[in-house]
């Protein structure tokens, strides 16, 4: 059988044809020779760059591709997109599960993720699942570091309020006050350093000294600590105890002197017995003066027993 030239194009233009639906739903994400699959949808206000590209992973494993983003019609959403995106795995998930954006990679390129979810009623193609954003690497990391930027810029604001709170203080006369502190501050600090040199070479001179004074500390430390354990060791709290007795006694004594008890007591405190004393001592120093001006009337005595003449009282001597 002879195939004519109006055949051969024909066919020809099929298979173009052909090719070119396969070539545009491939580019589409779609693969017309694929086994069946199920189509669901899903809603952001926002896709983050999402588009008909981008493939939808179940589990990190690639089941399908993003079909179209299409703006919502209605009313109540005015704005939102649409997402509808093709699954082609037989595994079974409920109605409850969720659709993700995330990024694919650090250059920003989007997927869409299906977290499945077995509780509940199962999905049928053309069911809506919830939408979730993943926040990316960058957009985590700066909602990080926003609180970070905020104190970050209210210490500049602190700072430059005190830079100009600085340069209003420090005026001419003030700046040339500081100078001055900082020159005394100096001159103070190269002064120490002079003294602490001083004082070092004068404990390397008199190095020895020091070592000797230090041994002599030691050993008084020794004998006194030798002296405390022997005053430990002896009588001392026998003889502590005496005294205090003695001192009790002697205080218990000068109480009773205190009362006029006793010869000391009477003594000091009875004014009868003290004139008393007065009187015979006053009258002892008259018979002390009569015996040595008249020493005859109290002494008599004769070897042959002559008859002592009567005492005649001489007259005093005028005076």
């Amino acid at each position: 059988m002879k195939i004519t030239r109006e055949l051969k194009t024909g066919v020809v233009a099929i298979a173009v044809i052909a090719l070119f639906i396969w070539g545009y739903n491939y580019m589409k994400g779609l693969n017309i020779f694929d086994a069946a699959s199920n189509t669901y949808f899903t809603e952001y206000s926002n896709v983050e760059g999402l588009n008909t590209t981008s493939v939808v992973t179940l589990n990190g494993l690639e089941v399908g591709n993003v079909i179209a983003v299409k703006f919502n019609k209605d009313p109540d959403k005015y704005g939102w997109l649409t997402v509808e995106f093709s699954v082609e795995t037989d595994l079974e998930f409920s109605k409850n599960s969720t659709a993700k954006i995330y990024s694919a990679s650090l250059m920003g390129g989007k997927s869409l993720a299906l977290v499945p979810s077995y509780e509940g009623e199962p999905a049928k193609s053309g069911d809506f699942f919830q939408g979730e954003i993943e926040a990316d690497v960058i957009t985590s990391l700066s909602e990080n570091l926003k609180p970070l930027f905020a104190k970050v810029e209210k210490a500049v604001v602190s700072t430059d309020s005190l830079l100009v709170g600085l340069n209003e203080i420090m005026d001419s006369k003030t700046r040339a006050d500081f100078k001055s502190s900082i020159a005394q501050l100096n001159a103070t600090i190269s002064n120490f350093n002079a003294i602490s040199k001083s004082v070092n070479e004068m404990v390397a001179t008199n190095k020895d000294k020091i070592g000797n004074t230090l041994t002599n500390a030691e050993l008084m430390t020794n004998n006194l600590a030798k002296l405390s354990d022997s005053l430990a060791n002896s009588n001392l709290g026998t003889t502590v105890k005496n005294l205090e007795t003695t001192v009790n006694n002697l205080n218990s004594i000068l109480a009773n002197v205190e009362s006029g008890k006793g010869t000391l007591g009477k003594l000091l405190k009875d004014d009868e017995m003290y004139n008393n004393l007065t009187s015979a001592t006053k009258e002892l120093d008259e018979l002390l003066r009569e015996m040595k001006l008249n020493p005859k009337r109290f002494v008599h005595f004769s070897l042959f027993g002559k008859k002592d003449k009567d005492y005649v009282p001489e007259s005093e001597p005028k005076k």
